[in-house]
């Protein structure tokens, strides 16, 4: 048998969750089917639309003692390495139709922008958000896609490698003092003074209406993957920053049917753990400092209010990894066991199977999480190696080395 890395957790089951509670309207006012439905015809219009590939990882299955595992990598999104580009680039494109349709007085639709028509109208607009590199990436990219300026705020532990990455869809980026949190807060004053547009996957009062279009994009991942099963899964492990992407995941399930959904729990890095702190607390809190982890997208200390409004009754449980038990984990799947593929997780698309593994080698914790050998558990691979330089150092091998094996 392989042998898997040995992985601690600290975890906490959610006194609020409640099988029986309905997903119900306010839930339904964030995220939904139908709005899914008009996100997806339009993601799926875009140039370069591909379903993203789902791993069946029978070995590392065989390894924890269930049934199956499996892992929808996004690396291959679009061109931009992450699952980011589904939210950030679509809240573009909607903000674009508002804002363009008040500026005209008519209804602007996406395939407006598309083909270009309104690309000079399109081109006195300015984007801006704060990023650790993923979200950005897809905001500039998809500024460049209908035809907008953008800026981006990067704050201080961000690396060169994700800066140039942004800068290369035409992006203008600006590295801020502190951390992810205060890039957020200098982005939205820099916008207010200058007319700009801010598209952040961060929800806080007086602004919802963007944030709420990032989570109703990432929803399409989950659609594919479910389709791609067949069977829904008994658990699912999924990483958070500010929340928007497990929230998202969370409410799919829910919204479809509540007494079925699966086991449903949010990890987060040891030092960026507000979800966690939240829901220990009953109440939202900030988690402040340097926030210092190698999962930078993950690296947020204050929770996103819609996605706290899904998680907060939604989510089974809420887990910690540390920055070792990431890297081991991105390690595991360059070098899978057996059979299984050989897959580039970046060092914040890890850390649901990360906790997976550190919660299924605990009796305690395995009992606790109704892991079983009947269990099928699904991840989210969000990103490749979105900084190919750090991925070569953290694992030893390029991307190109890890899939050469497989070859």
């Amino acid at each position: 048998m392989h042998s898997l890395p040995s992985i601690s957790t600290d975890y906490f089951l959610n006194p609020a969750f409640q099988r029986e509670e309905p997903y119900g309207e306010q839930r339904a006012s964030i995220l939904n089917a139908g709005a899914l439905a008009s996100a997806g015809q339009e993601i799926t219009a875009w140039p370069g639309y591909q379903v993203t590939p789902r791993h069946s990882l029978g070995g590392l299955a065989d390894a924890l003692g269930v049934a199956s595992i499996n892992y929808k990598d996004e690396g291959s999104r679009f061109g931009l390495g992450s699952f980011k580009a589904l939210g950030g680039a679509y809240a573009v494109g909607r903000l674009l139709c508002r804002v363009l349709g008040q500026q005209l007085g008519r209804v602007v639709n996406p395939s407006d922008l598309l083909q270009g028509e309104l690309r000079q109208a399109a081109s006195s607009i300015t984007v801006t958000c704060a990023t650790d590199g993923n979200h950005g990436r897809s905001v500039a990219w998809g500024a460049q896609l209908f035809g907008c300026r953008c800026v981006i705020y990067i704050h201080a532990s961000v690396s060169d490698g994700r800066r140039q990455a942004i800068e290369r869809y035409g992006a203008q980026v600006v590295r801020t003092e502190g951390n992810y949190d205060d890039a957020v807060r200098q982005a939205d004053r820099d916008a207010r003074a200058k007319g700009w547009h801010v598209i952040s996957d961060t929800s806080y009062p007086g602004y919802m209406d963007v944030p709420r279009d990032v989570m109703q994009g990432y929803q399409l991942m989950v659609q594919e993957v479910v389709q791609q099963l067949g069977a829904w899964p008994t658990h699912v492990f999924v990483q958070a920053g500010v929340g928007g992407f497990s929230a998202a995941v969370c409410a799919y399930f829910w919204e479809r049917d509540a007494q079925r959904r699966p086991f449903f729990t949010v990890v987060e890095p040891t030092r960026a753990d507000c979800l966690l702190q939240s829901a220990r607390n009953g109440r939202i809190t900030a988690v402040t400092g340097e926030l210092d982890t190698l999962m930078a997208g993950l690296a947020c200390g204050e929770v996103s209010l819609l996605a706290w409004d899904i998680l907060e009754r939604g989510a089974n449980a809420f887990c910690t990894v540390d920055d070792d038990a990431a890297v081991a984990v991105m390690r595991l799947l360059a070098h899978p066991p057996r059979n299984d593929a050989a897959i580039v997780a970046g060092e914040s698309a890890v850390a649901g199977l990360a906790a997976a593994i550190g919660i299924a080698s605990n009796p305690e914790a395995r009992a606790a999480f109704r892991i079983n050998a009947e269990s099928r558990i699904l991840f989210f691979g969000s990103e490749a190696d979105t900084d190919p330089a750090l991925y070569r150092q953290l694992v030893g091998a390029s991307a190109a080395d890890v899939l050469e094996t497989q070859a």
